[in-house]
Order: structure tokens, then sequence, then C-alpha cells
């Protein structure tokens, strides 16, 4: 616990230098407020309307959950079929990197044909971009099973999902968890996109309406308000992580790398 309170408050500190060096540096070369406003002008344009910034951020932290939620559950069931069969995985292989090959963007208005302009098409759009990381990290963390341990389980006649349940996945847990980080970023980038091509709510909205006014602090407000939401979503995974698998090495070694 303690690595996680010097981390917190390590996080806080680098937070709190930036925002004063911020706000030092506008105050100092007073650039104009629609280029860049200072710290202080971006916490009082939340102030006048606290209420509409958080409901808004609600809309696209449901979609981004919704989206990384069916990722995780679409991208396990994938990593098992392409783990269970090499006719799989050269197939499923081979299409998801032609997918992920596809710039998201240009199938957003696709989904939106597809399923209208609410909260459907943002969700499948998080989908789209979350899963291919976690397919490859679930796929490479099943393949990491210990192999005497999977023959030991074999020769004691355990069954498939005993052997999944109690040695495949625990072993596969790190390697889960590193693709779930990256893939939580990556629904967030997902909803905001969805957001911006058919935004009736959502931070992704008030960005456009924001731009097309010119009241760039109120952008600056979504946009520190999409990052606090990103790193809460990743740091309630990096606890998640060593709640649940405090025995594996990277959680119990130095992150120095010192032995």
């Amino acid at each position: 616990m303690s690595i996680l309170h010097n981390r917190a408050a390590l996080t806080v500190v680098v937070l709190a230098a930036s925002v004063v060096v911020w706000e030092t540096a506008c105050r100092y070369y007073q650039p104009p407020a629609f280029v860049l406003p200072a710290p202080s002008q971006i916490a009082a344009e939340f102030a006048t309307t606290p209420v509409y910034f958080l409901r808004e951020a609600l809309v696209t932290l449901a979609e981004t959950v919704a989206g990384f939620v069916l990722a995780i559950a679409f991208g396990l069931a994938l990593a098992l079929a392409i783990n269970s069969s090499r006719f799989l995985e050269a197939t499923l292989y081979t299409l998801l990197v032609a997918l992920n090959s596809v710039p998201k963007v240009a199938l957003a208005p696709v989904f939106i044909i597809w399923m209208g302009t609410g909260v459907a098409p943002k969700v499948t759009i998080a989908l789209a971009i979350a899963i291919f990381p976690v397919v490859i990290d679930f796929v490479l963390g099943l393949r990491s099973s210990d192999p005497q341990l999977v023959d030991l389980a074999h020769t004691a006649r355990s069954s498939w999902l005993k052997i999944l349940l109690k040695v495949r996945l625990p072993s596969a847990l790190p390697s889960m968890f590193a693709g779930m980080k990256v893939a939580i970023s990556l629904a967030l980038v997902g909803a905001i996109v969805g957001e911006f091509v058919a935004g009736e709510t959502g931070l992704g909205q008030v960005i456009l309406l924001a731009q097309g006014q010119f009241q760039t602090a109120r952008m600056f407000v979504a946009i520190v308000i999409l990052g606090l939401l990103g790193a809460a979503l990743f740091y309630l995974l990096d606890f998640s992580e060593r709640m649940l698998i405090p025995w594996h090495i990277s959680q119990r070694a130095p992150r120095s790398g010192r032995p």
C-alpha cells in the first residue's frame, strides 16, 4: 500500500507542478484566451455550469465502460478460439489484423447508418478500437501457461474448463491486465470519435459546440475532464491488478528494476 500511496502522491505533485507552470507561463506571456486559456480561466469556466459538464462526462464514461466491457467479453472468446485451433488462429488473426488496419473514423459513418445516432454506434466504435490489444494480450497470456503444469492437469484428468479456470487464466492474468490497460484508453478514444461523428451528448459534443463558438476555455474543460477520466480508469485497472495478482513478480519487484 505504501507503493500505491507514493505513486498517488507523485502523480498529484507532477500534476500540480504542471498546472503551476502553465498558469505562470500564461500570466507572464499573456496569450489570447481563445488561443490558450490559463488554468484559472478553465476552472472558472467549469464553475459556471459544473452540473452540465459532469452530466456529459457521465455519458462519455458510460459509453467507454460499455465498449470496454464488450471488448473484454468478445476478446476473451476470440482468444480462447484462437488458442484452441490453428485454423481459427490463421483465419481470425488475419481478419482481426485487416479490421484493425482500417481507421475507425472511416467506419464510424457506417455504424451511424446501421445503428442511428444513439448510444449504440459510440459503444460499437469503442469496442472496435479496444478489442485488438485485448485479443493479442489475452492470446499471449493463455499461451504463457507452464506446460508441465498443464500436462499434470491433463494427467489428473481435469476437464478443459477446470484447466482453463485453475491453470491457464491465472497465469494469463498479467498479460490480460496489460491488454486491458491499453484497451481502456482506446475505448475512451472510440467513445469520443463516435460523439464527434454523431454527437448529441457527451464530452465530444461539448468540444464540437465550443469549437463552433470559439469558447476555447470550455473546450479545455472537456479535455481536462477526459484526461482525468482516462487516468482514473487506468489507475483503477492498475489497482485491480495489484489486488488480484500480488503474487506475480511484476507486482513484487521494485519498480526501479533494481534487484
